[in-house]
C-alpha cells in the first residue's frame, strides 16, 4: 500500500530527515497503530491514504483537528456525496447494506433526517430507561461469568465479551430470546470476516434485513396469532411509524440493524480491550480492585472513560465526505473527498492530554473522542458505560486473581478499518463456584 506525501529531503541539507511514512494497516499495525499515528500527528495530521480497499482518503490524526472536523457541516455522512470511481462508491459503508435496503440509518443520513429519526430513537436511551435496564445488565454478566467461572479458564472474548452486548441489544429491541442465536451467529460473521472478504457481511446483513423485515410485521400483528407490539424499541418505532412521524419500512429495519450493529461490536471491544490494559497494567488494575472492595464506584466511572481513551473500541470515526472544498490542519479537501477521523490517534495526542501513553484510571480530564462528537455523538454510549461498568467490575470482583493465558505477544487484533479489538483473550483465575442461591436452570 502506497501513502501520500511522502516527505523528502534534498540530499544536500544537513538536517536528518524524518522517517519515511509508515505502513498503515498491516497485520503489525492492528496490533500496535499508536507508534504510527505518533508519526502521523507530527509529520502529517491530516495524511492522504489509499485504504486497503482500494478508496483513497484523508486521515484527520491530531485532537483538535478531529473536534473540528466531526462537527462540520461541509462534511456530509451521506455516501452520495463521495466523488471517487464508481468502482470506489459501494465501498465506503458496511457490506451489503445497499442491496439490502438497510441505508437510511443514522450513520449514513443528515439532518433534517438524521435529526428526525435520531428523535425517535434516543428515547430508548434516557438515563431513566438505561437506568430500567441496568438490572438485566447484571443477569446477563453474572448468567456468562456463571458459565466459565468453575473452569478456571476461558477466553474472555468469546465467552463474555462477545455474547454479553448481543443479547443486551437484542433485549433492547425487542428479539425474541428464541431468535437471539441467529443474532449472535451473524453479528460473529461480522467480526470473523472484518478486515477479509466482505461477502461474508454482505450475507450476514443480508439475512438480517430479512429477519427484521419479518419480526416487524409479526410485532405490526400482521399475523392474527403474534403478540401485540410491546415496549421494545422496535415496537416504539412502529409506533411512530403507525402515528404519523412517517417512518418507513426501511427506515425501521435500517434502524434497528445499525443498533445492533453498532452496539455490539463496540462494546465487545470496550470490555476486551478495557480486560487487556487491566492485566496489562497490574498497578492500574489493583487500585480499581480495591476501590470496588470499599463499593466506592468514582474509580470505575472514571476509569471506564480511561479506557475508552487509552484504547478504545472505534479507532477510526465512520466516513464523511466534503461537500464543497474545505481546508483542514492546512489541508485542501477538494468536494467529495472522504474523510475519516482517526480517534486512536487523536485521544493520544500529547497537546491534549498530559501523559498521554500512560494508563490513569483516575484522569479527571479526560474529553476523549471515543463515542464521537457533534451531531451524531454516539445515540448508545449511555448502555455502553452501562455494560462496560458491569462486566469489568463483576470480572474483577467474582474473578479476583484473573491472569493473562498467553505472552501479549501472542495475542492478534483484528484487522478492521472502524473498529479495533482482539481476536480472542485467553485468560486464567482459581475456579470460582456459580454464585449462592442461583438457579442452575436458569437461560440468559
Amino acid at each position: 500500500m502506497t501513502d501520500q506525501p511522502r516527505p523528502s529531503t534534498p540530499a544536500a541539507v544537513p538536517e536528518p530527515r524524518p522517517e519515511a511514512v509508515p505502513e498503515l494497516f498491516t497485520w503489525e499495525f492492528a496490533s500496535d497503530p499508536y507508534p504510527a499515528y505518533a508519526w502521523l500527528r507530527e509529520h502529517s495530521p491530516v495524511h492522504r491514504t489509499r485504504l486497503p480497499s482500494g478508496v483513497e482518503a484523508w486521515l484527520v490524526t491530531r485532537y483538535a483537528d478531529a473536534r473540528q472536523t466531526l462537527a462540520d457541516h461541509r462534511l456530509s455522512k451521506n455516501p452520495a456525496h463521495h466523488a471517487g470511481p464508481a468502482h470506489a462508491k459501494g465501498r465506503t459503508g458496511i457490506p451489503g447494506e445497499r442491496k439490502a435496503e438497510l441505508m437510511t440509518h443514522l450513520l449514513n443520513i443528515d439532518p433534517p433526517d438524521h435529526t428526525r429519526l435520531r428523535r425517535l430513537v434516543s428515547k430508548a436511551f434516557t438515563p431513566r430507561r438505561v437506568a430500567e435496564f441496568a438490572p438485566r445488565v447484571q443477569e446477563l454478566t453474572d448468567g456468562l461469568i456463571d458459565g466459565f467461572a468453575g473452569k478456571g479458564a476461558a477466553d474472555l472474548i468469546h465467552e463474555f465479551a462477545f455474547p454479553l452486548p448481543i443479547h443486551a441489544i437484542c433485549d433492547l429491541l425487542g428479539v425474541p430470546r428464541e431468535d437471539q442465536d441467529d443474532f449472535r451467529d451473524w453479528a460473529g460473521m461480522m467480526i470473523r470476516h472484518q478486515g477479509g472478504p466482505r461477502g461474508g457481511v454482505a450475507r450476514s446483513v443480508k439475512k438480517m434485513r430479512g429477519y427484521l423485515a419479518d419480526l416487524i410485521h409479526r410485532k405490526r400483528g400482521a399475523l392474527p396469532d403474534d403478540p401485540a407490539p410491546g415496549e421494545d424499541l422496535i415496537s416504539g418505532l412502529i409506533r411512530a411509524s403507525d402515528h404519523g412521524e412517517h417512518l418507513t419500512e426501511n427506515e425501521a429495519a435500517a434502524m434497528a440493524f445499525i443498533l445492533l450493529f453498532a452496539g455490539f461490536e463496540t462494546t465487545v471491544n470496550l470490555i476486551g480491550n478495557g480486560t487487556y490494559a487491566l492485566l496489562t497494567h497490574p498497578g492500574q488494575r489493583t487500585r480499581l480492585q480495591r476501590s470496588l472492595a470499599a463499593r466506592d464506584t468514582a474509580l470505575l466511572e472514571t476509569g471506564v472513560e480511561e479506557l475508552l481513551r487509552y484504547d478504545g473500541p472505534v479507532e477510526l470515526a465512520t466516513w464523511r465526505f466534503a461537500t464543497e472544498p474545505l481546508t483542514l490542519g492546512g489541508q485542501r479537501v477538494e468536494a467529495g473527498d472522504p474523510v475519516l477521523v482517526v480517534l486512536a490517534a487523536a485521544d493520544r495526542d500529547p497537546e491534549r492530554f498530559a501523559g498521554p501513553d500512560v494508563l490513569d484510571l483516575s484522569r479527571r480530564d479526560n474529553q476523549h473522542l471515543g463515542y464521537g462528537h457533534g451531531i451524531h455523538y454516539c445515540l448508545g454510549a449511555p448502555l455502553a458505560r452501562l455494560e462496560g461498568q458491569t462486566a469489568l467490575a463483576t470480572l474483577l470482583t467474582r474473578l479476583p486473581d484473573l491472569r493473562l493465558a498467553v505472552d501479549p505477544a501472542e495475542l492478534r487484533w483484528r484487522g478492521g478499518l472502524i473498529m479495533r479489538g482482539l481476536r480472542t483473550l485467553p485468560v486464567e483465575f482459581a475456579p470460582a463456584t456459580a454464585r449462592p442461591g442461583r438457579d442452575e436452570t436458569s437461560t440468559l
